[in-house]
């Protein structure tokens, strides 16, 4: 059934890239804080070596998953197939927060084009690749992505979605710190 992989080998990464979304869990180290998970899609998934995956992460009502990266870096991703042949792929490892202007930043979105309102790019130094039957996962079929981020981000334009950073991603339902950028909006 499940196996352990030594890395994101050229079969994995494959089958990585026909998921059209993935799961992303996180928690905070205090036993009272709440864990978090996160469907992501919209093409925005780089692999970029058998052990380095990341994502655009484009701005959102929360911003969970930085505010624990950032204190405790714990991360898993989880792939699950909904066509005919079932399979989960789990990535464990530890997650950063690249902001924009860094060269990872700017790597990824060059990889992604066309998402606006990217915040941030998480990168996962992945530690453990697993695999599951998948078996309980039911069939289903991907229609299309769904077109409301991009020009809801678009709408919003480069002030309006760091006043809605600063009021919504500043800090997480923990009250950890987020977005050190939405606390402190560029002069």
């Amino acid at each position: 059934m499940g196996r352990v992989f030594d890395g994101i080998d050229s079969d994995v990464a494959a089958w990585i890239a026909e998921q059209h979304m993935f799961f992303v869990a996180t928690a905070p180290l205090s036993a009272d804080g709440m864990v978090n998970v996160s469907p992501r899609g919209q093409d925005s998934l780089s692999i970029l070596d058998e052990h380095t995956v990341a994502w655009l992460d484009l701005t959102g009502s929360g911003a969970e998953t930085i505010a624990h990266l950032a204190e405790n870096g714990r991360i898993c991703l989880m792939f699950s197939s909904f066509g005919p042949r079932p399979r989960i792929v789990r990535l464990h490892g530890r997650g950063r927060v690249v902001l924009p202007g860094e060269d990872t930043f700017e790597r990824v979105q060059r990889e992604h084009p066309g998402h606006v309102g990217a915040r941030a790019v998480i990168v996962v130094d992945v530690s453990r690749v697993a695999d599951a039957c998948g078996w309980g996962v039911p069939v289903m079929e991907f229609v299309e992505d769904r077109d409301i981020m991009g020009p809801w981000a678009q709408k919003k334009g480069p002030e309006g979605l760091q006043a809605y950073r600063a009021e919504k991603n500043a800090v997480s339902l923990d009250g950890l710190p987020a977005l050190a950028d939405a606390r402190h909006p560029p002069a």
